[in-house]
């Protein structure tokens, strides 16, 4: 589908399946609320599948690798070269979600969609919109046409998903430079101060943070992105692999699968997908807090609150891995605990 048609196809949830799981949640022999945040969880879930008893045990990370032309400015600690080599290890099975995945029964699915150098490894699937973006410093980091298409090929992503049965997913990325193109994306679309979204990715030092923020700040200086306009933000300031998270989760909720969001990167292509389609958010299901600073004013800016906060800022989908084992464990007694006529206690009750 295209973007136009597949926000056509977002719907709501479904209020008996979740009037289902709350009641079904006040009878199970625990206290009320007792879950809290994973509780929440597990009712929306059932208003997406449609499921008073939500199954996702078919389950895939999706994962866009692409590189920023922004590396040129310094902004990183290492080179671009770094994203082909971790997209070849996906393609193993080799990197942390891979691994992470295995203990969930979780498929990976790593994506070229604008890698610099072409990948090799057969296990990873070709969708290069262009070799890299531009430097967003100096011009636009993609055209319209090409941010437009990033997009569409999550959507396309997200059907392929929703046609091999896949009842959970979530959204991965590696692309040196990406904490820098998020961070911009971010100030972009909330209005914030580049300084106050911005941090040291994977390790820069002092220095090398100021400069990654006076790139931000001349880049958005120089672009004027509209921050009524995603698809404009990502063609000014954004990255090919933001974009194609943007399509998953447009996609995804268009196919009534709910997503598990990771950090930054993967919540500042939520808040993308949020402007294009308000009614996507309920698909949204946040996993943890990252420890870059614009992760808690992104989830803000989706009113979402995190399962973890555990200090993570890896990427690839990691975050969004664990907050799927904890989606797991809070399902065991959701499906099996006896309920309080069973043991022959009273129910509790909600107190003024």
């Amino acid at each position: 589908m295209t973007l136009e048609q597949t926000i056509s196809a977002i719907r709501p949830l479904d209020e008996k399946s979740m009037t289902a799981a709350r009641n079904r949640f006040a009878n199970i022999a625990m206290p009320l609320g007792g879950l809290g945040l994973l509780q929440d969880a597990i009712v929306q879930l059932a208003g997406i599948l449609g499921q008073p008893v939500p199954d996702i045990s078919r389950r895939a990370a999706v994962v866009f690798c692409a590189d920023n032309g922004v590396v040129a400015e310094g902004v990183t600690q290492c080179g671009q070269e770094v994203t082909a080599t971790v997209a070849e290890n996906m393609g193993r099975g080799e990197s942390t979600v891979c691994l992470m995945a295995k203990q969930l029964g979780m498929d990976v699915f790593p994506v070229d969609i604008g890698v610099a150098r072409p990948i090799k490894s057969e296990k990873v699937l070709q969708f290069s919109v262009r070799r890299g973006t531009a430097n967003l410093a100096h011009e636009p980091a993609m055209t319209r046409k090409e941010a437009l298409e990033a997009v569409e090929i999550g959507i396309k992503i997200a059907e392929m998903c929703a046609e091999k049965g896949y009842s959970l997913l979530i959204g991965g990325e590696m692309g040196i430079g990406n904490t820098t193109t998020s961070a911009a994306v971010t100030a972009a679309l909330t209005g914030a101060e580049a300084a106050a979204v911005t941090g040291r990715g994977a390790g820069l030092s002092t220095a090398g943070l100021e400069r990654k923020i006076a790139v931000i700040e001349a880049a958005l200086a120089l672009h004027k992105p509209d921050s009524n306009d995603s698809i404009d933000v990502l063609h000014k300031v954004g990255g090919l692999d933001i974009a194609g998270l943007c399509g998953l989760y447009l996609g995804a909720a268009a196919q009534r699968i709910p997503v598990v969001l990771d950090g930054v990167i993967s919540c500042a292509a939520a808040l993308l997908a949020v402007r294009l389609c308000p009614q996507s958010v309920h698909f949204m299901v946040a996993a943890h807090r990252s420890d870059e600073p614009a992760s808690i004013l992104l989830l803000d800016a989706l009113g979402k609150r995190s399962f973890l906060t555990a200090g993570m800022h890896l990427g690839e989908g990691t975050g969004a891995a664990a907050g799927v084992a904890l989606l797991d464990l809070a399902l065991a007694p959701y499906r099996e605990m006896v309920s309080f006529a069973d043991i022959g206690m009273e129910a509790y009750q909600p107190q003024k």
